[in-house]
């Protein structure tokens, strides 16, 4: 039996019409239309599609991912101990460093002070006048004379240093800085002024605690060191105001350990000091004797000269900081 014909929905070019008894109804054109397989449609993607979408941010994702793997890497290649040598040795050609006694003469800059002792001419003869056990009263220079008492009456007695062990103001010195004085004065690095009383004394060895009325701001005490493994020839520096100069540096090592020293009025003799060679005159006295850290190992106290003159001859004496500390109240090292 002869299959009926098949009509495409596209509007083709008229073909001979067909006797009208072989045409199918409709009702039977529309069933074999449904029946015959369609041709495959082209999928087609819009900007606003799922799935392209999805594709974009997969691909930035990915994008992303690489920068930042490669942005981790380390772009120089690692420091060899040949390329710090080498920046080591740029820097010292290149830069002037400070002296070892540079630097500890900076660290314990802040916490030097001069010490002046003051009596009343009204109670003293000229002869009465506290003297420095190093000879001559030390000639003073600079401001503290006797406008800085403040009272007429009251004349300058001896200079010397002092150093601050605690922030709240409390220095140690010597003992004959300020024996028998009926005012201390103290000025401190930043210049400030101020008076000073007499806390504490440890006549054995010629020290003195004392306490300021007012102190700077930004006060620094000094830090200080136990001498158990100081030895001779250790570099030290001893600061202070000789004949009222400074502060003044001198620089030295340690000569010797537990030496003694009688006072050459004979009246008093002191133990277990530390023997140096740093420059100490008259006005050193109560100055501290420090390590290349800048740490306090001693209190300077006296200097050894035979002669008339009293100066300086290349041997000095410190009290060691522990018996120092235990003058002002402090647990030893």
């Amino acid at each position: 039996m002869r299959r009926p014909a098949l009509y495409s929905s596209r509007r083709s070019a008229p073909a001979q019409q067909a006797p009208a008894t072989a045409q199918p109804d409709l009702a039977t054109q529309a069933a074999a239309a449904s029946d015959a397989p369609q041709p495959a449609r082209r999928r087609r993607f819009s900007a606003s599609s799922p799935a392209l979408l999805w594709a974009a941010i997969a691909l930035l994702s990915a994008l992303l991912a690489v920068s930042l793997s490669l942005g981790m890497r380390p772009g120089q290649r690692k420091l060899t101990q040949q390329d710090i040598n080498a920046a080591v040795l740029k820097t010292l050609e290149t830069q002037v460093l400070p002296s070892e006694y540079s630097r500890a003469y900076n660290n314990i800059r802040p916490s030097v002070v001069r010490v002046v002792s003051y009596v009343k001419r009204s109670r003293l003869r000229d002869a009465d006048i506290p003297r420095s056990p190093h000879g001559a009263k030390p000639k003073p220079l600079g401001p503290a004379q006797g406008d800085l008492a403040g009272d007429e009456d009251e004349i300058e007695a001896g200079v010397g240093t002092g150093v601050v062990i605690v922030d709240k103001g409390v220095i140690l010195t010597n003992l004959h800085v300020v024996s028998g004085a009926d005012k201390v004065k103290v000025t401190f690095f930043d210049g400030l002024e101020s008076s000073a009383t007499i806390t504490g004394i440890q006549p054995e060895n010629d020290l003195a605690v004392l306490q300021a009325a007012k102190i700077p701001d930004d006060m620094i005490a000094a830090t200080m060191r136990s001498t158990g493994d100081l030895q001779p020839g250790d570099k030290v520096l001893a600061v202070g105001y000789p004949f009222g100069i400074g502060p003044s540096a001198s620089g030295g090592v340690v000569s010797g350990l537990k030496r003694s020293f009688r006072s050459p009025e004979g009246k008093q003799e002191m133990n277990n000091l530390i023997q140096f060679d740093a420059a100490a005159n008259p006005g050193n006295s109560g100055g501290p004797l420090v390590t290349m850290d800048g740490e306090v190992v001693g209190i300077v106290t006296a200097i050894l000269n035979p002669t008339p003159a009293r100066t300086f001859l290349g041997i000095g004496f410190a009290v060691p900081i522990e018996n120092a500390a235990t003058a002002a109240g402090l647990p030893p090292f």
